[in-house]
């Protein structure tokens, strides 16, 4: 059986966690940024972990990080 095929997108989108769930970065902090607050513009800083409905999904698209 060959090896499954990794999607390069996702790949470089998301990370899995040592715990294995799975981060990603936020949007919103990219330009536009003097109408945001100083604490929205922190807490987009922190890296987003995605619900475990969502995490099904992306198993098939990041076949071996889990």
């Amino acid at each position: 059986m060959p090896k499954m095929k990794t999607r390069k997108s996702a790949a470089k989108r998301l990370r899995v966690s040592a715990n294995g769930k799975v981060k990603y970065k936020k949007q919103g902090l990219r330009h536009i940024l003097t109408k945001k607050s100083t604490k929205t513009k922190r807490n987009l800083r922190k890296a987003g972990v995605l619900s475990d409905c969502e995490e099904k999904r992306v198993r098939r698209l990041l076949p071996y990080s889990f």
